[in-house]
């Protein structure tokens, strides 16, 4: 019998997870919408809004779950890497609240958590399986062997494509977050419209920076000619921009899927919620007889019952750690 507490704080969403037994019976999230204000997570505010969010969300978590404080086993929460004022207010709540109930603490790769997020739901990847990772600040593809045996064979070497989105959203003029927005005017326009530089990168690396500036470049020659280029042809814009980060992100995972000779395909990350990606990934799965695996959408941004499935795979091995553990803001996968 096991009740983990999971707590998820590594951004600006603050997120508490129950896992009873290996099963996700809550998963609160608590969105921060005063970024929207700046265009973007202001580390400060982040943090201090966590403080706010932070007990709520643990309350209506027990709720959700019909669980009491007492219930609890374990609590496990998102060592890093993030923010270090929001890993801090996590980390800062998990260790008080295994030192009053006097149970042990497990700290968990966010990283890692993305992709052991493929373990709550049925279906469920077989090991070894390729997992392609891709959120506003990682671009990873791992080879995955065990539930915390994993290799990164292929990384962005400047920018992440989540970043790709949200810098376009801005040069768009979109409101943050402008991720989101891309993908719903993409499905409104034309993915063939316009066509940017894309990386020439020989292995599995990706990088986006030289996309971005293609982008840049191309929007301020049109605007140039025509002020009003942008409100005309918005939905051409998003489809064309979404259309080519999903092909430079399935290109690389179809040659590290030959290269390894696996046709177990999982995506992870905040960006495996794009529909663009997802249809793609799915079309390619169809032509190479790929099995994919998609997380729900609660579970593909942060969210607390990544951190509480792998938190129980950590108590089942034991893996606990002290209360002189301190949050890492770049942390080692």
């Amino acid at each position: 019998m096991s009740v983990i507490l999971a707590i998820e704080s590594s951004c600006d969403d603050t997120s508490v997870a129950i896992c009873n037994n290996g099963k996700i019976t809550a998963n609160v999230i608590a969105n921060q919408t005063i970024h929207q204000n700046y265009g973007g997570v202001i580390p400060e505010l982040a943090s201090r809004v966590h403080q706010q969010n932070i007990v709520p969300a643990v309350q209506q978590a027990l709720i959700n779950a019909k669980v009491t404080k007492q219930d609890i086993n374990a609590v496990a929460f998102t060592r890093g890497p993030g923010l270090l004022g929001s890993l801090l207010v996590g980390v800062s709540f998990a260790k008080s609240f295994a030192l009053a109930l006097n149970i042990p603490l497990i700290s968990v790769n966010h990283m890692h958590a993305h992709i052991l997020a493929h373990f709550i739901d049925d279906p469920k990847p077989g090991f070894p399986f390729i997992c392609l990772t891709v959120s506003g600040g990682h671009t990873q593809i791992v080879l995955v062997k065990d539930y915390f045996d994993m290799e990164i064979v292929g990384e962005t070497l400047d920018d992440a494509a989540g970043e790709a989105f949200d810098k376009t959203a801005k040069l768009l003029a979109l409101p943050y977050p402008g991720g989101p927005l891309i993908d719903k005017h993409a499905q409104h326009g034309n993915p063939l419209a316009f066509k940017f530089a894309e990386p020439q990168i020989a292995d599995l690396n990706f990088s986006f920076s030289g996309f971005k500036t293609s982008i840049l470049y191309f929007i301020r020659k049109q605007e140039k000619e025509n002020p009003d280029f942008i409100a005309e042809n918005l939905d051409d814009i998003c489809a064309s921009v979404q259309h080519s980060i999903v092909q430079i992100l399935l290109n690389k995972l179809k040659k590290a899927a030959k290269q390894y000779g696996i046709n177990e395909i999982a995506i992870a990350g905040g960006v495996s919620a794009n529909s663009g990606l997802r249809n793609g990934l799915q079309q390619t799965a169809d032509e190479l007889g790929w099995k994919v695996y998609i997380p729900a959408f609660q579970y593909c941004t942060d969210n607390a019952g990544m951190i509480a499935i792998a938190g129980y795979q950590k108590y089942l091995k034991k893996d606990f750690v002290g209360q002189d553990v301190s949050p890492l803001a770049r942390m080692e996968f």
